[in-house]
């Protein structure tokens, strides 16, 4: 089978590739990890200029109406430069959920301001908690992506999904200290918060699951591209021994495992997106495999590039620590490697045969 971009998807993903490289640079991005963790000019630049924040929300909902592939061609730009911003949150994240799950009132209301960037939404799977008979949310939701910088919140809990305010009575946020500085986590407390359902709670779940996974992907095949880009650029460069170091075998052996684990990551991200834009039956199939795929590849190429780098890849003045620390956030939102490939053998009916 042979994949290859549209015209129009050709065009998002130069138009999206030279954005990013403009605009979420080291130096903005290393200033927003100084702040808020959210580089807010970039956000702004995204939503109103590139005005793709509505990527897969319809065109009646005041969004671009497109898919998944387009949203993960976002993802992957986004991802090569570590880019500082709420993009898994509210598009990857609480956007599907409100689609997929909300009623057709509040899609009406919500999901025109999430494409136009006047809201950011996050996302909380497992909460700690209970919603009571009067409609209010007592407990907490851990690890919420950009939860200090969201408007509103869909919470996950006990068979529910609801929307919880930023500004509403009894609730408290707090930002957590997080390994990734460009997506910082928050925690939020529910002290009797009135908290608004949404009417398929499964539909939300299922479409924030997938379509985080299938974020998270692009985002770890972005930022093992770049990796690997980087990578190949210094060992040319670096001279040892009166050559550059790449034109040892060993270095070429290390970069072309790299390479191969590249594509591999990037066959299983677009064959995850085509599933899910298609309704194949293979989706679930394809979004764990994808997300284990580029979750595994990342780590590698993040490691690979700072031990090919030597000593200047350990220092904090070199961007491979913002690579590293990206994968190792990846691989760990929304199930790890290892957790995706049980549920391939699962699906696969290995877990009964063995």
């Amino acid at each position: 089978m042979h994949f290859a971009f549209t015209d129009e998807q050709a065009m998002i993903a130069e138009t999206a590739k030279v954005f990013f490289a403009e605009q979420a640079t080291s130096e903005r991005t290393r200033t927003a990890m100084a702040a808020s963790g959210t580089d807010e000019a970039l956000w702004k630049a995204f939503t109103a200029k590139l005005g793709l924040a509505g990527v897969a929300i319809p065109e009646d909902q005041g969004g671009v109406g497109l898919g998944m592939v387009e949203l993960a061609i976002l993802a992957e730009a986004a991802g090569r430069h570590v880019a500082a911003l709420p993009l898994l949150a509210s598009v990857g994240l609480a956007a599907p959920a409100i689609l997929a799950g909300g009623s057709a009132e509040q899609r009406a209301r919500l999901l025109p301001r999430l494409a136009a960037g006047e809201l950011v939404a996050s996302f909380a799977e497992a909460a700690l908690g209970t919603t009571s008979s009067d409609g209010t949310l007592t407990g907490a939701a851990l690890h919420l992506p950009h939860g200090a910088r969201a408007d509103l919140f869909v919470v996950a809990v006990e068979g529910a999904a609801v929307l919880v305010e930023r500004d509403a009575p009894g609730l408290t946020i707090t930002p957590l200290t997080s390994m990734d500085q460009t997506r910082p986590y928050a925690r939020l407390d529910f002290g009797g918060v009135a908290a608004e359902p949404l009417t398929d709670p499964a539909a939300a779940l299922a479409a924030a699951q997938a379509t985080g996974a299938l974020a998270i992907a692009a985002d770890a095949l972005g930022g093992a591209q770049a990796c690997l880009d980087h990578t190949v650029s210094y060992t040319k460069e670096r001279i040892q021994f009166g050559r550059a170091i790449g034109s040892f075998q060993a270095v070429k052996h290390r970069l072309a495992d790299m390479m191969v684990a590249v594509e591999q990551a990037r066959s299983a991200l677009y064959w995850a997106a085509c599933a899910i834009d298609e309704g194949s039956d293979e989706a679930a199939f394809a979004v764990h495999a994808a997300k284990a795929f580029a979750c595994d590849t990342y780590s590698l190429c993040a490691g690979e590039m700072i031990q090919l780098h030597g000593g200047i890849g350990f220092t904090w003045e070199h961007d491979a620590h913002l690579y590293f620390k990206r994968a190792r956030s990846n691989a760990n939102l929304l199930g790890t490697p290892d957790w995706h490939r049980e549920q391939i053998a699962a699906l696969a009916g290995l877990d009964e045969a063995a």
